[in-house]
């Protein structure tokens, strides 16, 4: 979009661009709301957010949203990415908000959508220690029972934000067959026989284990229809992958600004090191990748906005592809270029490779990216 953003965009942009600032602007602000880099979300500065309206950016207006569509969305991650904004409750939160927007019946829609917009935190529930990019495979077992309530055990894990969650949308197996068999579920946060244990990470907490043990849930928790979950799943790609990518664009763009600024303030042999033609070379070919992920994020964005009810499996994971990679690129080029000091605690530069590294993972990993993409051509 660059140039093409509307006025209310660009006046948006340099909104979140101000709180940020504002915020955020300083290196002891951003280390004591994230605990120096290992909390993800501030539930204070997230309700700041939300009382700016900006959380429902891409949420129906019936449910306090602003009626945005995915375009503003990722403008919205990109620029809180670049302003190290500790919201990291929001991605799972969107992903999901879209789900129950699509799929939910009228009461999870009122239930779930004006919270979102509200500050509260949503989860989605898919992974299991067998069933990671294979996501077929799971075994999280619902059982209908005579009465209609559903009998659920099993096992997640890798739970993005199911900590802070007000609600989970579960996926659990309801039939035999691998991808006809899956449903999902509505799971409030409190529901007895759910257990959440945190997985330590390289930035703290940020993903959990979740334990079912006879957790009941009655007939009306289904979320869409029943065996119907792949299907849903696969319709909710778009974004997922759309969203992730903007949040990473936005990473990449903040550690290829803190490199430069590096290289041009630091001497040796009595120039700045960004004079030197192998930091030139590095910082234009940076540029170059992070301006063609822009340009791809942005457009599959609008493609999306502008075909709400059509799929772009290989331009989303296009996106997410060359986002999240360059992204990672950019904070191991950004540490390099900074010598020592862009692996101290006392630059920003270790907390975004920290943050960039795990992104070619999470939400489909760049093999799984490759693949589609590779598919989508008949291969």
């Amino acid at each position: 979009m660059g140039s093409r953003l509307t006025e209310e965009q660009a006046a948006f942009v340099a909104a979140v661009r101000d709180f940020a600032k504002r915020e955020c602007g300083t290196r002891e602000q951003r280390g004591t709301l994230s605990a120096d880099g290992h909390e993800a979300h501030h539930p204070q500065v997230y309700g700041k957010l939300a009382n700016l309206g900006w959380l429902g950016v891409c949420l129906p207006e019936e449910y306090e949203g602003s009626g945005g569509g995915l375009a503003d969305a990722c403008l919205f991650l990109e620029e809180t990415s670049y302003g190290m904004v500790p919201c990291g409750g929001f991605v799972t939160t969107v992903i999901t908000a879209k789900a129950y927007e699509r799929f939910g019946t009228g009461r999870q829609r009122q239930e779930v959508l004006p919270g979102a917009a509200r500050g509260d935190v949503l989860a989605i529930a898919m992974s299991e220690p067998e069933a990671g990019s294979d996501v077929g495979a799971l075994r999280c077992r619902a059982r209908r029972q005579p009465d209609g309530t559903w009998l659920i055990d099993g096992q997640k894990t890798w739970i993005s934000n199911a900590h802070l969650a007000r609600s989970i949308l579960l996926v659990a197996r309801t039939g035999e067959d691998k991808h006809g068999g899956l449903t999902m579920f509505h799971l409030p946060a409190g529901t007895p026989g759910v257990r959440v244990r945190g997985i330590g990470t390289m930035r703290g907490r940020e993903v959990n284990d979740v334990y079912l043990t006879g957790v009941r849930l009655p007939a009306d928790a289904v979320v869409g229809q029943v065996n119907d979950g792949w299907r849903q799943l696969m319709a909710g790609l778009n974004h997922e992958r759309l969203f992730l990518a903007a949040n990473m664009l936005g990473l990449a763009r903040r550690a290829f600004d803190d490199a430069v600024t590096y290289v041009r303030g630091r001497e040796q042999f009595g120039r700045p090191v960004g004079s030197f033609q192998a930091l030139r070379h590095r910082i234009a070919d940076l540029a170059t990748e992070i301006e063609c992920a822009r340009l791809l994020v942005r457009e599959v964005a609008l493609d999306c906005d502008a075909r709400p009810d059509t799929l772009f499996p290989r331009e989303a994971s296009m996106a997410k592809l060359k986002a999240t990679e360059i992204a990672k690129r950019a904070a191991l080029e950004g540490m390099q270029m900074m010598g020592g000091y862009g692996y101290t605690t006392e630059f920003d530069m270790e907390r975004h490779l920290r943050t960039a590294v795990v992104s070619t993972v999470y939400g489909g990993t760049s093999e799984i990216q490759r693949d589609v993409i590779g598919k989508s051509y008949g291969l």
